[in-house]
């Protein structure tokens, strides 16, 4: 009967006290080690292997090279409307990086959990882990929050559309500030991936780390920003800063034929609903380069009048992503 051990044990499998472990033709009688274990099973084509992530530490000395400072953000809260719900949890990461958009140095973190005024819904409880009794008198320190941000020259959240709204009514101190969005301003399918939800990412890039809570979702973010293969040309995080540099258009459908707003829907046009001092309409945003061609295809298939003049807002980092 053929020996059984696991191989992932501190102790020698029983029996023998050794694991069989094939080189070439020759069986060498001794204990795997744990990089070899990963070869052995990888080579089968059978398995495949995630390793843990492990968080940066906070360096002890910034290199000077890196000049431009980041923030790396996540929240967590007690629903989706930044209106009404609040935030229960808050990750940063501090980080500099260079023109290039090379990630330098990891110069400070915070994490911190606020008691909100109303029960944590069972849903969002069960999503992050987070209980009543973890939250029962926890405060946010908003000097430490602050004191990071102030200094950030551009703050990226995987899904900046959700985070920046909240942020801003949580403390002014995000509101002058440019903001990135890992999720839309990064072509992942580009780069072969299947998906953009951060779990997805992470574990097709090899890695398994503790989600839904907010420091931890900041590591694992920071480790696929700065993750290249050898078919990239540059790292995620390097398209981002650039994308982020880029001028966008807001373009508000206002007025279109109601019979026509499936085609708007289907092109990725969103209603708004005409609340925070927007129009009541379908609207885009596109690149600056692609204005005209999104304003031809108003003018000739919506309105079907080539003088059509749908209202416009130009975007950039400092604009984009709020409510």
């Amino acid at each position: 009967m053929p020996t059984q051990f696991d191989m992932f044990s501190d102790e020698p499998p029983a029996g023998e006290g050794t694991v069989p472990l094939q080189v070439g033709e020759r069986m060498l009688n001794r204990q795997m080690s744990e990089s070899e274990m990963v070869a052995h099973l990888a080579a089968t084509g059978r398995y495949r292997i995630l390793q843990k992530l492990e968080p940066r530490a906070r360096a002890d000395f910034i290199r000077p090279e890196f000049q431009l400072k980041g923030i790396i953000l996540d929240t967590e809260t007690t629903g989706l409307n930044h209106r009404k719900d609040e935030i229960i949890e808050i990750g940063l990461i501090a980080f500099t990086f260079d023109e290039r958009g090379a990630i330098g140095d990891v110069t400070g973190i915070y994490g911190g959990l606020q008691q909100p005024s109303i029960r944590i819904p069972a849903d969002i409880t069960k999503l992050t882990g987070i209980t009543d009794e973890m939250l029962a008198g926890q405060m946010i320190d908003m000097q430490a929050v602050q004191d990071l941000v102030a200094r950030a020259d551009l703050i990226i959240a995987h899904n900046a559309g959700f985070d920046r709204p909240f942020c801003e009514v949580f403390s002014s101190a995000f509101s002058d500030k440019a903001w990135a969005c890992s999720n839309s301003e990064i072509d992942w399918s580009a780069r072969g991936f299947e998906g953009t939800k951060l779990g997805y990412l992470i574990g097709q890039a090899g890695y398994f780390h503790d989600g839904h809570r907010a420091v931890d979702d900041c590591f694992a973010l920071l480790e696929v920003l700065d993750r290249k293969t050898e078919a990239d040309i540059a790292t995620p995080f390097a398209e981002l800063y650039l994308n982020s540099q880029r001028s966008r258009v807001r373009i508000f459908a206002e007025n279109s034929p109601f019979d026509l707003k499936d085609h708007l829907k289907a092109r990725g046009y969103r209603w708004s609903d005409g609340s925070e001092g927007r129009p009541k309409s379908w609207w885009i945003e596109v690149d600056e380069h692609d204005l005209a061609s999104e304003l031809h295809y108003l003018r000739t298939d919506i309105y079907r009048y080539p003088e059509a003049d749908p209202p416009t807002k130009f975007l950039t980092a400092f604009d984009r992503f709020r409510a």
